[in-house]
C-alpha cells in the first residue's frame, strides 16, 4: 500500500505529527521499533514550560504550551494534566535580579508572571529550605504524564485512519519509502524520521547526540510541593555543553508523588543508573527542600534525550534526500513542543503555510546537512 506519510518512531513527537497529518486527511503509517511512547517520551518529566533562551525556542515552546492548554478539557484522566505553575527560585540577590529580568522579558512577550518576595515565596511553598530571596511564578504552566498523552494522540490518529505498527524496526530509509528489519517494505510520498536518539542509526551524520538524564519519584506526599520548582541556575547547570551536571527541578504529580530531577551526562549513554550522580542530584534536592530527605523513593530511572549542538530541534526536509524529513532533537522540550512541532512540520509536508516561521528549525542550518545528501 502507498501512504502519504510514513513516520519512523512512535514517541510523542511522532504521535502528535500522526494526529496532525491524519486530521488533514493524509494517510499515515507509524512504525515503532518497540512499544509506542516507551522510549524518550517515557523517560522525561512531562513539564509544559516556556523557556526563553532564544527567540526560536521561546516561539516553539509558547505555541506548544498554548496548544496543550486549549486541549486540556479533552485530555484523558490518565494524562494527569495539572496546571500547577512553575516557580523559579532565587537563592540570593543576584538570582533575584535575574528573576526580575526574566519577569521583564516575559511581560514584554505577554506571558503571565509574578515576582514573589521572600514572604510570598514561603507562603506559596512553605517547605522550602530557609534563606531563599524570592522567586518568579509562571502560573499557567503545567505537567502531564507523557506515556498517556502519547497513547491518546496515537489513538486519535488511528481513529482518523492512521495505522500503527509496533515492534517493527526500520532497517533502511529507501527511496520513496522504508524497508523494515523483517523484510517488509512500505512506500510513501514523504518519510519522517522521528526516532529520537536512534535517528542517526538510520541517517548517519546527523548532528544529534544522546544526553543522559536521571530522575527519581517518591511515594505519595500530597501538598508537600505545590508548584513545579526550578532553581534559576537550572539552564546554566542542566544544559552545560560539557561535563556532567545536576540541577534542582522538582514537580508535584497529580497522584501526590514528587518527581525529582534532574541530571545531565554527555558521554555515558548506558542504561545503568549513575549512583554517585544520582546521589548528588538527591542531595541538592534535599538541600533545597529538606522535607524530601524524609520521603521514600519509589524508583529511579535513566533516559536518553536527543540533543542538537544549538539546542533547537531538527524539523524540516533533509537536503539532498527527496521526500525525507526530520522531527527529532528536542532534548528536554519534546513534551512541551510536541503539538507545535507537529503543526509546524505537518504544514510543510502538506505544502501549507506554517503558523510559525519554520526556518530556525530547518536541518540545513548545520553544515553537514546543507549542500550534500546524507546516506542511510
Amino acid at each position: 500500500m502507498q501512504y502519504d506519510v510514513i513516520i519512523v518512531g512512535g514517541g510523542i513527537i511522532a504521535a502528535a505529527l500522526a494526529e496532525s497529518l491524519a486530521l488533514a486527511g493524509a494517510s499515515v503509517l507509524v512504525l515503532e521499533a518497540q512499544n509506542a511512547g516507551a522510549g524518550v517520551s517515557a523517560a522525561g518529566m512531562g513539564h509544559l514550560v516556556v523557556l526563553d533562551d532564544n527567540p526560536a525556542e521561546l516561539a516553539l515552546a509558547r505555541d506548544g504550551l498554548e496548544r496543550w492548554q486549549r486541549r486540556r478539557a479533552v485530555l484523558p484522566a490518565g494524562a494527569e494534566y495539572r496546571e500547577c505553575g512553575t516557580l523559579w527560585l532565587a537563592r540570593d540577590g543576584e538570582e533575584l535580579a535575574e528573576a526580575e529580568r526574566k519577569q521583564a522579558r516575559n511581560r514584554t512577550l505577554g506571558l503571565d508572571c509574578k515576582l514573589l518576595g521572600r514572604a510570598a515565596l514561603y507562603a506559596a511553598e512553605p517547605n522550602l529550605a530557609p534563606g531563599f530571596a524570592g522567586g518568579l511564578l509562571r502560573p499557567d504552566e503545567a505537567v502531564l504524564y507523557p506515556p498517556a498523552a502519547c497513547s491518546w494522540l496515537l489513538a486519535n490518529a488511528q481513529a482518523l485512519g492512521a495505522r500503527l505498527l509496533e515492534h517493527c524496526p526500520v532497517a533502511e530509509l529507501a527511496e520513496g519509502g522504508v524497508r523494515c528489519a523483517d523484510g517488509r517494505e512500505f512506500r510513501a510520498r514523504a518519510v519522517v524520521l522521528a526516532a529520537g536518539t536512534a535517528s542517526p542509526e538510520l541517517l548517519p551524520g546527523l548532528p544529534l547526540k544522546p544526553r543522559k538524564g536521571q530522575l527519581a519519584i517518591t511515594e505519595r506526599y500530597p501538598d508537600l510541593v505545590r508548584h513545579q520548582l526550578v532553581e534559576l541556575g537550572y539552564i546554566k547547570r542542566a544544559h552545560a555543553a560539557t561535563g556532567d551536571s545536576v540541577a534542582f527541578n522538582v514537580q508535584p504529580r497529580a497522584t501526590g508523588q514528587i518527581l525529582i530531577g534532574s541530571s545531565r551526562e554527555n558521554e555515558d549513554t548506558g542504561a545503568e543508573l549513575n549512583w554517585p550522580l544520582l546521589g548528588e542530584m538527591l542531595e541538592l534536592a534535599g538541600s533545597m527542600l529538606p522535607a524530601l530527605r524524609q520521603c521514600r523513593i519509589l524508583r529511579a530511572w535513566t533516559g536518553l534525550r536527543p540533543a542538537t549542538p544549538d539546542g533547537l530541534p531538527l524539523l524540516g526536509p533533509v537536503p539532498g534526500r527527496t521526500g525525507l524529513w526530520l522531527a527529532t532533537g528536542h532534548e528536554g522540550l519534546g513534551i512541551t513542543t510536541a503539538l507545535s512541532s507537529a503543526a509546524l512540520l505537518a504544514a510543510q509536508i502538506l505544502g501549507r503555510k506554517p503558523e510559525l516561521d519554520p526556518a530556525p528549525y530547518w536541518p540545513q542550518r548545520f553544515h553537514q546537512l546543507s549542500g550534500s545528501a546524507l546516506h542511510a
